[in-house]
C-alpha cells in the first residue's frame, strides 16, 4: 500500500510517518508538507528510503496532484490549527482547510485513489450542553477552525456519494503528549510546561468546559487504521476518543499539578467561553480500535521526557 500524509510535519502527522514506516501493509510513504510551522528535524532518524518528502501547499492543486500518482490511501491533515486562533484568520483558515480539502478531493478522485482519511475534529460540537455527543447530533461550530472542518466532512462524503472512492472523517479529541512534532499551545502540553518552570496554571473561565482528550500516538493509530483497513471504518464520520477521558479543563489542571508538582491554578474571567463537548464513543468501538493511553499516563510521560532524555 502507498500513503500520502499531508501535513506530514506537524504533530500528528509526524507521529504518523513515524507509524507507517514500521507497519508491513505500508510499502511506500509519501509525505507533503509547506514547512510553515513544521520542520525536517521530524524525520531525524528516519530518512532510511522509506519517506518521500515533498515540499508543497494543498491550496495549489497542482502541488497536490503531483504528489498524489500511484497511491493508494491518502490521509489528509494538513490544516490552520488552534481553533481560538482562527477568529483572526479566518479567509486564511477557509483557504487552506477547506479549499485545500478540495484540492486533495479533486486529486483522489481523478487518479483513483481508493481511500482519503480526513482529520476533523470534536471541536465542530461547538458549546453542546448534552454529556452524550453522539456522532448523531447536530454540530454548532463556533470558530471558523470548526466551521472549515464540518464544510469539509460535507465535501468529503460528496466525492465518495458516487462508491468509486471510499472515506471517512475522523472528528478528534483534543490531542496532547510527545510526537516529533509536538506543539505547546495546546491545554494539557502548555500545562505541563507552565507547571515544570515553575508558573501558574492559568483557566479561562470558570474550568468547567468539557473536552474529550486523546493521546497523539493514540490520534495517530487511528488514522493508520483507517488509512490502512478501510473496511473496518465504513461510516462517514467516527468521533474518535474514549469516553472515560472526557474532562472539564479545572480537573485537567488538577490533574497536571498532582503529577506534576505542587503549582498554582489561577482562573481569570472569560467574557467568550470557549467549545465545550462531552463525547460519546460507542460508534468507534465497532472498528475494534481502542485508544491505550489515559491523559494521567501521558501527563507523566511528557513530564519525565521534559525531565530526561528519553530514547524512543
Amino acid at each position: 500500500m502507498n500513503v500520502l500524509v499531508t501535513g506530514a510535519c506537524g504533530y500528528i502527522g509526524s507521529e504518523l510517518v513515524a507509524q507507517l514506516r514500521e507497519r508491513e501493509d505500508v510499502d511506500r510513504i509519501v509525505a507533503l508538507d509547506n514547512l510553515s510551522s513544521g520542520s525536517p528535524r521530524v524525520f531525524f532518524g528516519q530518512l532510511d528510503g522509506s519517506i518521500e518528502f515533498h515540499r508543497g501547499d494543498v491550496r495549489e492543486y497542482g502541488d497536490v496532484e503531483s504528489v498524489m500518482r500511484e497511491v493508494d490511501t491518502v490521509v489528509h491533515l494538513a490544516a490552520i490549527t488552534g481553533a481560538a486562533s482562527t477568529h483572526d484568520r479566518r479567509e486564511e483558515t477557509f483557504e487552506i482547510n477547506l479549499d485545500g480539502t478540495e484540492n486533495v478531493l479533486k486529486a483522489a478522485s481523478k487518479l483513483d485513489v481508493e481511500n482519503v482519511v480526513f482529520a476533523s475534529s470534536c471541536n465542530v460540537y461547538g458549546r453542546a450542553t448534552s454529556t452524550d455527543i453522539d456522532e448523531t447530533v447536530d454540530p454548532d461550530p463556533i470558530n471558523p477552525y470548526a466551521e472549515t472542518k464540518l464544510q469539509a466532512e460535507s465535501l468529503l462524503a460528496d466525492y465518495c456519494s458516487d462508491g468509486d472512492m471510499t472515506g471517512t472523517a475522523l472528528r478528534m479529541s483534543t490531542n496532547y503528549g510527545y510526537s516529533p512534532g509536538v506543539r505547546f499551545n495546546l491545554v494539557v502540553n502548555y500545562f505541563v510546561f507552565r507547571a515544570l518552570t515553575g508558573r501558574s496554571l492559568t483557566v479561562y473561565g470558570d474550568g468547567s468546559n468539557w473536552r474529550p482528550f486523546i493521546h497523539v500516538e493514540d490520534a495517530a493509530r487511528a488514522y493508520a487504521d483507517a488509512a490502512c483497513n478501510p473496511d473496518e471504518w465504513p461510516q462517514t464520520v467516527y468521533n474518535v476518543g474514549d469516553t472515560d477521558e472526557n474532562y472539564r479543563v479545572a480537573d485537567v489542571a488538577a490533574i497536571v499539578r498532582e503529577e506534576v508538582g505542587d503549582v498554582d491554578i489561577t482562573y481569570l474571567e472569560d467574557e467568550h467561553p470557549g467549545p465545550s463537548y462531552h463525547v460519546n464513543f460507542d460508534r468507534l468501538g465497532e472498528t475494534n480500535f481502542e485508544p491505550a493511553w489515559t491523559l494521567r499516563e501521558g501527563v507523566r510521560d511528557l513530564a519525565q521526557r521534559f525531565r530526561s532524555e528519553i530514547h524512543d
